[in-house]
């Protein structure tokens, strides 16, 4: 299974992966959410739903069901790994 946004924990950072662009809205892709940027968690809504992230230094509400169609590769605390 791939990493995903959805799959992140509060305050975990990761780099974006790939994309279903069919699927994603095209605001998020204008505001930066795009392969290779990275992407942080910084908040999920009390009943899980929607998520706030930052991502190009926006930041975001995106709902759980968008977030899973975003993989990432989470980076080690304290590191930054390309």
């Amino acid at each position: 299974m791939n990493d995903t946004i959805a799959s992140l924990k509060v305050g975990q950072k990761a780099i974006i992966c790939d994309i279903a662009i069919e699927h994603i809205p095209l605001k998020l892709l204008e505001m930066g959410c795009l392969p290779g940027k990275v992407v942080e968690l910084l908040q999920r809504a009390p009943l899980k739903d929607p998520l706030y992230i930052k991502v190009n230094g926006s930041h975001l509400a995106i709902r759980v069901e968008t977030a899973a169609l975003i993989e990432v590769r989470p980076i080690e605390t304290g590191t930054l790994k390309l």
